[in-house]
């Protein structure tokens, strides 16, 4: 009798290839998370952050996330300012170039806290954070990227969130490309 129990609890037991994949709601979580983080990075330097972040996940590659931010936000043409002067844009630039380590070194953080948060990715899929960043018509963009992407496994991110390897191991083990 017993050897039938178990039998038939083994027959009734998900196999590993059977595990449930992240749910949309479990990507939608992520997506709320990566816009809070996005949002409260600077009390007095806010990102600002254009439309939400979306995200989708992709059954054998893994979870990918996109947002489109505006490193800084700039002063505004207006009728009492109908023009920026040439030291309002220097200041621009000058801002968004210090704040593009910054925002790698956030996005570097999510792609940590999402591979915890994310328990039903499977280890050895990818889990990947674009962001493209926006610049006005008056910016001069050169060598600033437009779109800064990060990918890693969720296993040796893993690793990193469970102290189990020092976060300076973040180097070799995320890959980053930036257009």
């Amino acid at each position: 009798m017993r050897t039938l129990i178990v039998i038939s609890m083994l027959a009734l037991a998900p196999l590993p290839a059977q595990r449930t994949l992240p749910s949309r709601a479990e990507v939608s979580a992520m997506e709320k998370s990566f816009d809070q983080r996005l949002q409260s990075f600077s009390i007095d330097t806010p990102i600002e952050l254009l439309g939400l972040t979306r995200g989708l996940y992709l059954q054998g590659y893994g979870a990918v996330f996109t947002a489109e931010v505006n490193l800084v936000q700039t002063p505004g043409v207006s009728p009492f300012r109908p023009a920026l002067t040439k030291d309002d844009i220097a200041r621009v630039r000058a801002a968004k170039l210090k704040r593009i380590p910054e925002l790698k070194n956030l996005m570097r953080e999510m792609l940590v806290a999402s591979s915890a948060s994310m328990d039903r990715l499977p280890a050895e899929e990818k889990l990947v954070l674009g962001v493209s960043l926006y610049y006005n018509t008056w910016e001069d963009p050169a060598g600033m990227p437009r779109v800064i992407l990060m990918q890693a496994q969720r296993r040796a991110l893993m690793e990193v969130a469970a102290n189990r390897q020092p976060r300076t191991a973040l180097g070799s083990i995320i890959q980053v490309r930036e257009e």
